[in-house]
């Protein structure tokens, strides 16, 4: 039967323990455990009318739910508070917007909202590229892209000083490098002047960032190959390729030159060295005749006839040494014969010198102190007859 069937026991048969009346063994109702949840609400905010024990019972609840929220957000409070600064970064603390501390690495706390923290990684190399159109001292135009590498050197500055600290670098570098690039030629800007370009770069950005105490350090500047625009470009390829080839014709003469000079100078030396030769020569060839001739002057004081006969004799050998004709005299009377030594004066064509026929004519005299050979001068008397 059903509970609600005519002439039935409803009460006893409510499924839901019924509303009037009863022992209530059943679920409690819908309806009263929200009214509990708005009361204890309305206690835990402080609205709404207080009633006997519903009074008791909402302050109850009240406060467990005023526990638990401050329990939230105490969790809440310490897991933002609490942080770990590595080994690589610092980090600055400010407490009512003042600086307060630098933190280094381990684990540490602070209180916000009343302080304030900034984080920052102190030694990883960070880098800005840029590139533009600058105008050079000889009023040329010329793409010049730069690369700068930099870290924070000190926090405190970088956090306090500048409000965008890495906005100011930017800035500072294009103010550097044109700067610099006003001040130096396109052909410098183009080739081999690129380094201390980078250079002067880098000193001043550096003071410019020092004066502004920004708290960064540039570790290196990097000015890349240097280009004209677009539109010029052709033309400046030719008078790159034309500087090119200056270059090589420089270097051609240069080793041109380092190949000729010494030569040359060894030539000069050469010829220096023979005429201090000669030089020496001459002076020693007269000193010796003027020696010789002072000693013939004392032997002929001495005996001047023996020395005169000598003399002669030396003039006669001499002379005949250097000829190719040997005359032979004979006694008196007899006519004398002209002696043609055909194989000497062949053989003196191919030498250089006249030793064989000096030493033919050495073998040959006469009555005036020369040697002669008696065949040949048979030979020479049968055939004169």
């Amino acid at each position: 039967m059903a509970w609600n069937e005519p002439g039935g026991n409803s009460n006893n048969q409510d499924p839901w323990g019924g509303r009037k009346g009863g022992d209530r063994k059943g679920p409690p109702d819908i309806d009263e455990a929200f009214r509990k949840l708005q009361d204890g609400l309305n206690g835990l905010f402080g609205g709404g009318k207080k009633r006997g024990s519903e009074t008791g019972s909402g302050s109850g609840g009240g406060f467990g739910l005023l526990f638990v929220g401050l329990g939230l957000l105490l969790a809440v409070w310490l897991y933002s508070a609490i942080y770990v600064v590595d080994e690589q970064e610092q980090a600055v603390v400010l407490r009512f917007g003042e600086y307060h501390e630098t933190v280094g690495p381990g684990l540490n706390i602070y209180f916000p909202p009343i302080d304030r923290k900034f984080q920052e990684n102190v030694t990883r190399e960070r880098a800005y590229s840029k590139q533009g159109q600058m105008l050079t001292e000889d009023e040329n135009i010329i793409e010049v892209p730069l690369t700068v590498q930099y870290k924070i050197s000190n926090l405190q500055d970088f956090v306090l000083n500048v409000d965008q600290p890495e906005v100011s670098l930017q800035h500072a570098t294009d103010s550097a490098l044109r700067h610099v690039v006003g001040s130096t030629e396109m052909d410098q800007v183009l080739t081999e002047g690129r380094e201390l370009m980078a250079s002067e770069v880098r000193e001043r950005l550096q003071r410019f960032l020092d004066t502004y105490r920004t708290g960064i350090s540039i570790t290196q500047v990097n000015i890349q190959s240097a280009a004209a625009p677009r539109e010029v470009q052709e033309a400046f390829d030719d008078v790159i390729r034309a500087r090119e080839d200056e270059q090589r014709e420089k270097n051609q003469a240069e080793t041109y030159a380092n190949g000729v000079v010494p030569e040359a100078r060894g030539q000069a030396q050469r010829l220096i060295e023979d005429a201090n030769g000669y030089r020496d020569e001459v002076i020693s060839r007269a000193q010796g005749e003027a020696n010789r001739f002072t000693a013939l002057v004392a032997e002929y004081r001495k005996a001047p006839e023996v020395t005169r006969e000598r003399l002669y004799l030396d003039t006669m050998q001499e002379l005949m040494s250097n000829t190719s004709k040997v005359l032979v005299t004979g006694d008196k009377g007899q006519n004398n014969l002209l002696y043609l030594p055909l194989d000497k004066m062949i053989d003196g064509r191919t030498s250089s010198t006249a030793s064989p026929i000096s030493g033919a004519a050495s073998s040959t005299s006469s009555t005036s102190g020369m040697s002669i050979d008696p065949s040949q001068v048979d030979l020479r008397t049968r055939e004169s007859r």
